[in-house]
């Protein structure tokens, strides 16, 4: 488990966690460096090496060299003499492309590469650091984040509400709790889908092996519950072109829940959908493929509609986005690549 918090640890006030995680019952005895590799993204052995030599890295309380062996159950802490850099948040002049705004909220269309909130590896250039230069005291959420109901990926565009005051936040925060907001996403995804639409239902939680996936828990045993309803929009042989709607609203969920049901999304990397899943072997199709890659550098995922009861009126507000540029030009390719196979076939 991943706590996110700046409380000092409690034998040294000079010291700030950083990092804190639980062992799983199952851990087999792994040295703490490798362990710490599999939970940080963006590390590096090297850092997490040089930080236990500085003293930086506890295991149940204690300072450990990295060769330490991390044990079922240990608590393994990160610690450093200054406070965690998403928390000394920075005003940062930033364009927003913001869609809609009044006195309680603002409706952000997001663009893909623009990391959400602060965090390791990502301290500035995120939506946070626009939104606080641009809007004076934001209400902040349990996680001390200024303004944010929910988040969606850093590569992965589309719209984001923003609260503007602490009863907007605990209203709309409770909307999505209660799965009375309403969220469509558009996703290009390997292969073809046979069904014209379905659901996906499976827990979602970390991948134990790959920290940095979210894995579907089919039996219910571990994750959280997820709900995903899809309807295919277009098919073009080897991918398909799908709408997907939330019920619950988990970390990766879309990106966790196609590739359990065997429609990875197209160049999602951290999924294993930058290679090529269906298709043929002919080289020509290769390099259509890797043409299609380069013109949409990230996974083709977009939140294209939100829709939410407004905290002060009562009234349903529902957004709606056109498709960015990269993936409307990936998904024209694979058109005229379908109808193309359709004529020679």
């Amino acid at each position: 488990m991943i706590e996110e918090t700046q409380d000092d640890f409690n034998q040294d006030d000079e010291l700030y966690e950083h990092y804190s995680f639980t062992a799983g019952k199952g851990q087999e005895p792994l040295r703490v460096d490798k362990f710490l590799m599999n939970f940080i993204e963006n590390a590096t052995r090297n850092k997490i090496q040089q930080a236990a030599k500085n003293g930086n890295i506890y295991v149940n309380g204690t300072a450990v060299k990295s060769n330490h062996k991390v044990k079922a159950n240990d608590e393994v802490k990160v610690l450093f003499e200054h406070p965690p850099h998403e928390y000394l948040l920075t005003p940062e002049n930033i364009p927003l492309d913001v869609v809609y705004e009044d006195d309680t909220l603002l409706v952000v269309n997001k663009s893909a590469g623009m990391v959400v909130h602060p965090g390791h590896g990502n301290y500035s250039g995120t939506l946070i650091n626009a939104l606080i230069y641009h809007f004076e005291n934001l209400p902040m959420n349990s996680n001390e984040r200024p303004g944010l109901v929910h988040r969606i990926d850093k590569d992965t565009s589309g719209l984001l509400v923003v609260a503007k005051t602490e009863e907007a936040l605990a209203h709309l925060s409770k909307q999505f709790f209660n799965k009375t907001s309403e969220r469509e996403y558009v996703a290009l995804v390997w292969g073809n889908i046979e069904e014209e639409e379905g659901t996906v239902e499976g827990h979602i939680g970390r991948h134990p092996k790959n920290r940095l996936q979210m894995t579907v828990f089919p039996e219910g045993d571990n994750g959280k519950e997820a709900i995903t309803h899809f309807k295919v929009l277009e098919r073009f042989g080897y991918v398909t072109l799908v709408s997907c709607k939330l019920e619950t609203g988990r970390t990766h969920q879309i990106r966790a829940h196609m590739k359990y049901i065997g429609h990875t999304l197209f160049n999602d990397e951290r999924y294993g959908g930058e290679k090529i899943l269906k298709g043929t072997t002919f080289s020509k199709y290769k390099q259509f493929v890797e043409n299609c890659f380069k013109i949409l550098p990230r996974q083709a995922l977009h939140a294209k509609t939100l829709g939410f009861e407004h905290p002060v009126t009562g009234k349903f507000l529902s957004f709606d986005t056109e498709i960015p540029e990269d993936m409307q030009e990936c998904i024209e390719k694979w058109r005229g690549y379908a109808k193309h196979q359709e004529i020679t076939e």
